[in-house]
Order: C-alpha cells, then sequence, then structure tokens
C-alpha cells in the first residue's frame, strides 16, 4: 500500500474580500454602452466574442477568454463587434483590489493562461448562485476566494484592501439627497446613475450604511412627512399623498397603514385627540 500525506499549516490567512455578485451578460443591441464606475473591484471574464473595454484611458481588444481586472472608482465601459457580440461573467468584489506594482496600469490578462480551471470555477460559482440551494452563499464566497489565488498564483499581483471612505461619502450623499427631494419622482436606476454607481451594489451599500434600501429609506422620510402634514394641517389625504411623492391616496393609504397600524384619517383623529388632552393638561397646570 502507498499513501501520500500532506500536511496543511495551522493557520490560514484569508483574503479580505467579500463576493458581492455575479452575473452573465451578452452584448445585445438595446445596450447603453456609457461610461460608470463603482467603489469596489469588477473581474470580467470574457466568454465569446469580440470587442473593445474603455477603461483609465485606455482602449483594450477582448477576445475569448480574456480576464479583465477592474479597479475601484475607475470609469470603464465595454464596446462589443455587431458581428460578434461580446459574452461575458461579472465579479462586483467589495474589500480589495488586485495591483502589479511592475505594471500598474496594466489590467488586461490577455488569454489568461489558467482558463479551462479559471472558467470551470467561475461556471460553478454562477451556477451556484442561480440556484441558491442551502449554503450557496458561503460557496460562493470561497469559490471567489479560490478564483482569486488562482490569478495570484499566475500573476505578480498583489491583494490591497480597499478603504471604505469614498463608499460612505457617497452613501452620505444619496441620503441627502432623499432627505430634501423626498417629494420628487426618485427611482434606483437614477439615484445608481448620480452615484456613479452600479444600481445592486448601491443597494448593498447604501443598506449597510442606513440599515435600509434606498427605495425603502424614500419611503420612510416620505411616510414621516405624511405624519406631520396629517398632524399639523388640514390638507386632503389626496392632497398629502401628492405633496409628499406618492403617486395616489390610495396607495398613501395602504402603505400608511402597513407601516403604522392605522389609516391617515384614524392617525389624524388620535393625534388632535392626544393634542386636545395635551393642551387641557396645560390649562389646568397653569390654573
Amino acid at each position: 500500500m502507498s499513501i501520500s500525506r500532506y500536511n496543511m499549516p495551522q493557520t490560514l490567512q484569508r483574503l479580505n474580500c467579500k463576493l458581492l455578485y455575479i452575473s452573465a451578460s451578452k452584448y445585445e443591441g438595446d445596450w447603453q454602452s456609457a461610461p460608470h464606475l463603482h467603489p469596489f473591484s469588477e473581474l470580467i471574464y470574457i466568454t465569446s466574442g469580440r470587442g473593445f473595454f474603455l477603461l483609465d484611458g485606455k482602449r483594450y481588444p477582448l477576445e475569448p477568454h480574456d480576464l479583465l481586472i477592474i479597479p475601484p472608482h475607475t470609469e470603464h465601459t465595454e464596446q462589443s463587434i455587431e458581428d460578434a457580440p461580446l459574452e461575458y461573467l461579472v465579479l462586483g468584489i467589495e474589500g480589495i483590489e488586485l495591483l502589479d506594482p511592475k505594471h500598474p496600469n496594466e489590467h488586461l490578462l490577455s488569454n489568461y493562461a489558467d482558463t479551462p480551471s479559471f472558467f470551470a470555477q467561475l461556471s460553478f460559482l454562477l451556477q451556484e448562485a442561480q440556484g441558491q440551494r442551502q449554503g450557496y452563499q458561503q460557496i460562493c464566497q470561497n469559490v471567489l476566494e479560490i478564483l482569486l489565488l488562482m490569478i495570484l498564483r499566475q500573476q505578480q499581483v498583489i491583494p490591497t484592501s480597499v478603504s471604505t471612505a469614498k463608499m460612505t461619502k457617497e452613501c452620505s450623499s444619496i441620503q441627502r439627497y432623499l432627505d430634501t427631494h423626498f417629494s420628487e419622482c426618485i427611482h434606483l436606476d437614477g439615484l445608481a446613475k448620480m452615484a456613479h454607481m452600479n444600481k445592486y451594489y448601491l443597494v448593498h451599500a447604501f443598506t449597510h450604511y442606513t440599515g435600509h434600501s434606498p427605495m425603502n429609506y424614500l419611503m420612510q422620510k416620505r411616510l414621516q412627512a405624511g405624519q406631520d402634514l396629517l398632524a399639523t394641517t388640514n390638507y386632503s389625504i389626496a392632497q398629502i399623498s401628492s405633496l409628499i411623492g406618492l403617486s395616489s391616496q390610495s396607495y398613501f393609504s395602504q402603505v400608511f397603514r402597513k407601516n403604522y397600524g392605522m389609516s391617515p384619517n384614524e392617525y389624524r383623529r388620535q393625534h388632535a385627540k392626544e393634542a386636545k388632552k395635551e393642551a387641557t393638561f396645560k390649562h389646568i397646570n397653569k390654573v
């Protein structure tokens, strides 16, 4: 009998990163190739097609098996050749940046050397994310670390932690905008464009920053304003719903009851009753 045994170190240093999303994309005619940026890293693996990638002032030709490393806060976009549309897989990664100290401006690994096993791991990660079976989040996180380690093994890059300071600044800016513009027509796509963020990452970052998704935070601001107007004015429910940016009186009543357990009119009557009781109490104390 022959046995080969390989002991593992007692301590392992994990990469300080988090998988935000994986997406599979195909370049089609309705895609608007607009430059954008976000405060996290992306890995883009070309599965088929040909085109170009505009990144950090450089134009990279793309073909199958190319791997792009997109640093945080770097404006970029892709352009596809019409008769060979690009298809690619994208990983959004928080907390880490891959730097090449010898070639700091190079972001493309052309015809990536470890293609078969790298693509197999990417495909497995996508399958887990799509299936969402028990424990898939941990499996996806572990596969991400495998993919990053495969890149580190093949390339002279250094994993570097990314500060969240800029992310906090952008989320704070979005919060201030919602605080002052809650009565306007606001959509997630518009907020993402304003913050120069991927909209899925904006939801993640803003929720981490405030405890609410952007649209849930917006609704809470509208309802709080609705409460104030119910308590301090004689405006009708229809007028109040319009003033706080909601589409109809019935929708306002629906979400108000869901959040506060009573209708807007019931809240107004209850507040008036409590205000009258408080005024009577103050009058008695003065006497």
